[in-house]
């Protein structure tokens, strides 16, 4: 099996900092995608960034020049950098990797979701 696990959430006041990680483990041959994802308060969960194995990266529009995505092939760990946070950052953000391809035989490929790590923001 292969397991996501997040670290770094907390709590920080607006215009602060927060650095969150991720990473996997298990029997993994190779990750495509990885991202983070939030689900705010009484809200629906919503991309938040992408990074492709190749460096390709994709923003959520709300986020776009405060957050940056990068990660670390060889440690199969990505990472969140987010600056100047604001209240309606407040969330879980939740890591996803997809596709995850494990070890056979046969290969399989599977989408892995970690188990959140809560950012508040306070105003």
């Amino acid at each position: 099996q292969v397991q996501l696990v997040e670290s770094g959430g907390g709590l920080v006041q607006a215009g602060g900092s927060l650095r969150l990680s991720c990473a996997a483990s298990g029997s993994i041959f190779s990750i495509n995608t990885m991202g983070w994802y939030r689900q705010g308060p009484g809200k629906q969960r919503e991309l938040v960034a992408t990074i492709t194995s190749g460096g390709s990266t994709n923003y959520a529009d709300s986020v776009k020049g405060r957050f940056t995505i990068f990660r670390d092939n060889t440690k199969n760990t990505v990472y969140l950098q987010m600056n100047s946070l604001k209240p309606e950052d407040t969330a879980v953000y939740y890591c996803n990797a997809d596709p995850v391809v494990v070890h056979g035989p046969p290969l399989r490929s599977l989408e892995v979701w970690g188990q959140g790590t809560l950012v508040t923001v306070s105003s």
